[in-house]
Order: structure tokens, then C-alpha cells, then sequence
């Protein structure tokens, strides 16, 4: 069954400078030399995108790509030129300043680089203030916000105050605090970028942990291909306010679509992005515990090269759909990662 759209943009512009909106007027897909002549920057440029209901979509692009712009154009924090956004089917774009409020209040959850944590507030308070703004009782906006906190493991720091946390415990009771109201849709702009690499690690494995209990459908910025391969299901690489490319980790290092996708993507180990499946044979031969297709080369290298014979590959179900050898890993690990 195809996944319900819950987020897109249709032909979405974000134009800066006195003649923006004229220039859209006259022509709906303006050239580079039309954006130039009109003394207008182009921040983001016809961007089309579909995101998925429980998917984590991930925008990426170098600094200046427009994907931080593209994001607050989805969430309409800042105006798009043109275009429409469709959030459950209901365009944003002609939403009131009323009902951008509701829906920002109950049914989206947004995270930023900067924690912005209040700092009188204690971990508890700043969790539970999305609902002392929507006049929830506060018994039980209390008892959610504990619940929260606890989900997020800051259980034993609610009555702490920011400047009394690390910069990753921060980050949670900021995640905490974008959860509370239970959102179905979750933005996060660059949340983990000011951490510590080994804490950077640890907030990316409870970013995971957290998806699987909840299933929310997640929009996720960064510029760090590796945070992204770890993350998402699928990725959009943007340059120059353009959407130059969305596929699955393992398609955009398999296919680049540009030179720019391929020398984007040409650092990254391919063990850590191939998957089994895609590297496998269709071949049903092999014996014992069947691997996953889903699974990460990198996960099971040394088992595949340690086995005397093919090891047998399985489909969600459990079935078996082909097999995979030394010379399948082999080529991902020393070649070019094509499948064997």
C-alpha cells in the first residue's frame, strides 16, 4: 500500500528583493538571467517535494543552499513567493494568521540548532510550556511533560535549570519540549550541529530510538552526509536554492543524478550505506541465519567474509530472496560497490 502524503510542496518559491513578486507574475518559471535582470535573489527555486506519512525526510545541502529556507516555507514561518505547501491535503499558504497559530500549537513540533530553552524556567517548565500556552490544566500538563522528560531520559533533572545541563541534555529538553503536544508533523533545523561529535552520536541514536516509538513524520536538516545516512529514509540535496536530487541513501551513491550529488556523496564509506539487498545476489543458495536486506554492509561484513559458503538474505517477511558472498562484500569494500 502506497504511504499517505502527509507534507508537499508544489512549485514553491522563495524570491528576495523589491520586485519578487512581479517577476513570478510575469513568468512562473523564471530563468537564472530573468532572477538576475530583476535584481531579485533566488533562495529557493521550484522546489517540489512529497514527504511521506512516519518518514524522516532529510534536506541537505552546503551552506546557503536554501534548505533552511525551503523548511521555515513549509512551516510557513517565513512567506514563499509562489506555490503551494499542503500539509494533510489543506494548502498553508491560504491558512489564516488563526489557524497557522492552531495548527503550529497542536499539530507541529519544531526544533532548532539553538535551544533556545527559556532560562528562568526549570527542565520541567520549559518541557511543559507549548501547553501552559494552550491552557491545558496544569495537572495535566504536568503529568505529560513528565512523561515527556522521561521518554527523552532526563528522568531525575526536572527541577534543573538550563545553565545546570550539558549541551546535549539541553538538546533533549528541547526535543522534549517540541513533543509534548504530541505533533504530527516534526521539524528539526540542524538540532544536533552544535554538539560534540560523541554526544552529536549518542542524540542521533536517541533521535532513532525516539522514531521507532513514536512514528512521527519528520522533516530533518543538515549539512553532514554522514548524520544524514544514519537518519533518513530518503534525502534531498539542494543547491543553490534548487532541488537537485530526492532518492534513498543507498540511490544517491549508487546514481547521482549531477557531478555535484556524486562529489557530495564520494567521501562516505559505501559499506555504511549499502544495504545487503542491494548489493546480493538472487541467487537462493547459502546456509544459516538468513541476513536482513535491509541491513547495513558495514554491520555484517566480517560475518560474510568469515563464512565458507554464501550466507541467504531475507525480505521483511522472513523469506529468503537471494544470497550474498566474500566477493559481493569485497566490491564494496575495495571497489566501487557495484552488486556482485
Amino acid at each position: 500500500m502506497t504511504p499517505k502524503t502527509k507534507l508537499s510542496c508544489r512549485n514553491v518559491w522563495k524570491l528576495y528583493g523589491a520586485n519578487a513578486a512581479s517577476l513570478l507574475q510575469r513568468s512562473p518559471d523564471p530563468t537564472d538571467q530573468d532572477i538576475r535582470s530583476a535584481g531579485v535573489i533566488g533562495a529557493v527555486r521550484n522546489a517540489n517535494i512529497e514527504i511521506a506519512e512516519g518518514e524522516i525526510f532529510v534536506i541537505m545541502g552546503l551552506s546557503g543552499s536554501g534548505k533552511s529556507t525551503l523548511v521555515r516555507c513549509l512551516s510557513r514561518l517565513i512567506e514563499p513567493t509562489g506555490g503551494e505547501v499542503l500539509f494533510d491535503g489543506v494548502d498553508l499558504l491560504h491558512a489564516s494568521e488563526a489557524e497557522l497559530i492552531e495548527i503550529r500549537r497542536h499539530k507541529m513540533g519544531m526544533v532548532f540548532q539553538h535551544f533556545a530553552l527559556l532560562p528562568h524556567l526549570t527542565v520541567l517548565q520549559n518541557v511543559m510550556f507549548p501547553l501552559t500556552i494552550q491552557a491545558v490544566p496544569k495537572p495535566d500538563a504536568e503529568a505529560k511533560a513528565r512523561e515527556v522528560v522521561e521518554l527523552v531520559g532526563l528522568e531525575g533533572r526536572e527541577d534543573n535549570y538550563p545553565r545546570e545541563l550539558s549541551g546535549g541534555q539541553q538538546q533533549r529538553v528541547g526535543i522534549a519540549r517540541s513533543l509534548v503536544t504530541e505533533p504530527d508533523l516534526w521539524f528539526l533545523d540542524e538540532p544536533f550541529s552544535a554538539l560534540d561529535p560523541l554526544i552529536r552520536r549518542e542524540m542521533q541514536d536517541e533521535f532513532l530510538r525516539l522514531q521507532e516509538r513514536l512514528h512521527k513524520t519528520i522533516v530533518f536538516i543538515t549539512h553532514d552526509f554522514e548524520e544524514a545516512v544514519r537518519l533518513a529514509d530518503r534525502i534531498a540535496i539542494m543547491k543553490d536554492g534548487e532541488v537537485i536530487q530526492i532518492a534513498t541513501p543507498e540511490d544517491l551513491v549508487m546514481n547521482p543524478a549531477t557531478d555535484y550529488v556524486a562529489e557530495f556523496t564520494h567521501h562516505i564509506p559505501r559499506s555504511k550505506v549499502l544495504t545487503v539487498g542491494g548489493v546480493m545476489s538472487r541467487e537462493l543458495r547459502g546456509e544459516g541465519e538468513p541476513i536482513p536486506l535491509n541491513t547495513k554492509v558495514s554491520e555484517v561484513a566480517e560475518r560474510i567474509i568469515a563464512a565458507d559458503a554464501p550466507l541467504p538474505v531475507s525480505d521483511d517477511a522472513g523469506q529468503v530472496v537471494g544470497s550474498i558472498d566474500r566477493k559481493a562484500v569485497a566490491h564494496v569494500l575495495f571497489g566501487q560497490g557495484e552488486p556482485g
